[in-house]
């Protein structure tokens, strides 16, 4: 009976996204109904473009950041590479992050067995992402990064690939066991450079005998690293996603001059020991819970951009791009915008 409680509860925490049918491609809609899980933003031209978890990708685009267009999926069938690497992969593909280099996007994904660190993160690069250019085609560059149960005690999903003062790429990344990880790529970022350098940037003390699924408030994943002025910023998301209206996701900062840390929050206290100061949460009225962000600078503004679970619709979970400013002390904290409303 204790084995078949477990298993009924392992079930009924797969990600929520999972759940509900997607919209076809060509629909639009505002910012608040546009149904999303861990987005990231860039813009080409005129125009904004997301990416976020799905079946084979899902993405966006926007002219004013408001309206949302659902585009094609990146991927129209799952990498077989993936699928070799992850038995139980079958083509939901978690946690993009989008970047430009060398003029190529890039687009880095993570494929995994829920609640385990049986995990890749892959890559696949365009010239353009305007659907309509006939040089429109992602290819994908396939594995990056593996991490292996009993061999790894860190997992490799949710990427987000950051350049240092020096113009060395790096990638940092990691969900729950022992912290988010910062890895130096080569020059082409298609694979960890060599002689490695790796980095624990952030970590949550936890029992590793108790499951991701039950970790409580050892919680901690989604790494994303902003530079502004002398810092780079470092945004974690903690506690749970995933559990429309009981999920209690919510974004913690801490920051350090140097990109590989040490991040220390507000108080002083480092992130590598549960450090983070509080950016962004649920309230229960709008929002169950908030988190997995991104943070960029468009049009001389910072914007947060992440996804909650929609208080006002049955914990769905949805967009949410907010503002932010930076307090005398020059520590972020969110402006509400029309853009979600």
């Amino acid at each position: 009976m204790k084995k078949l409680a477990v298993i009924l509860m392992l079930i009924s925490l797969q990600p929520v996204c999972a759940q509900h049918r997607e919209d076809s491609a060509g629909t639009v809609k505002p910012t608040r109904q546009t149904a999303v899980h861990d987005p990231v933003m860039i813009k080409q031209g005129d125009t904004y473009y997301l990416f976020c978890t799905g079946w084979g990708i899902s993405s966006f685009s926007s002219k004013d950041m408001k309206n949302w267009r659902k585009e094609k999926r990146v991927f129209a069938t799952p990498p077989q590479w993936a699928i070799d690497a992850i038995p139980s992969f079958k083509g939901h593909i978690w946690a993009p992050d989008i970047s430009f280099h060398n003029g190529q996007y890039y687009l880095y994904y993570s494929v995994s067995a829920f609640g385990k660190n049986t995990s890749c993160i892959g890559l696949a690069v365009n010239k353009t992402l305007d659907p309509a250019s006939p040089d429109f085609q992602w290819i994908d560059k396939g594995k990056v990064i593996q991490s292996v149960p009993g061999k790894d005690m860190w997992n490799a999903i949710d990427p987000n690939q950051i350049d240092d003062e020096n113009g060395d790429h790096w990638l940092v990344f990691g969900s729950f066991w022992n912290g988010m990880k910062l890895v130096k790529l080569n020059d082409s970022l298609t694979a960890v450079a060599q002689p490695e350098e790796w980095h624990t940037v952030a970590a949550r003390p936890r029992d590793f005998s108790i499951p991701d699924t039950a970790a409580g408030d050892a919680a901690i994943e989604a790494p994303f690293i902003l530079k502004k002025d002398n810092y780079y910023y470092l945004f974690v998301s903690w506690d749970y996603c995933c559990r429309g209206e009981k999920s209690n996701y919510k974004v913690v900062v801490g920051r350090s001059e140097k990109l590989t840390g040490p991040y220390l929050d507000k108080t002083g206290l480092s992130m590598t020991q549960n450090g983070g100061s509080l950016v962004a949460e649920g309230d229960n009225k709008e929002w169950f819970g908030a988190g997995h962000n991104a943070a960029y600078q468009f049009e001389g503004k910072y914007y947060l951009i992440y996804h909650g679970y929609d208080a006002k619709d049955k914990g769905k979970p949805k967009l949410i791009i907010d503002e932010l400013q930076w307090d005398s002390n020059g520590w972020p904290f969110i402006k509400k915008v029309k853009t979600n409303n």
